[in-house]
């Protein structure tokens, strides 16, 4: 991944990490796959939540895409969605 779309992902990350480390998580960056899909892990309290697959999609998801469009979705490795 080249740095400066790492930066503008870890950016996005930045203005939702407070919301996810008041409730005792975090969100990790694992890889960027050819075709625009970012992986990421939920950390601390975010892994195990049962809100984590919404909180994916609604926070971590919008937030990556409004700031770098060109990604098409965001995946948790570490989440089993139900």
């Amino acid at each position: 991944m080249e740095a400066g779309l790492r930066e503008k992902i870890e950016f996005a990350l930045d203005t939702i990490r407070p919301y996810l480390e008041a409730d005792g998580g975090n969100v990790r960056i694992v890889e960027l796959t050819e075709d625009f899909v970012l992986k990421i892990e939920m950390m601390g309290n975010c892994g195990s939540c049962p809100m984590s697959t919404m909180t994916l999609k609604a926070g971590v998801e919008e937030a990556i895409k409004r700031a770098i469009p060109e990604i098409t979705r965001v995946e948790a490795v570490n989440l089993t969605i139900a």
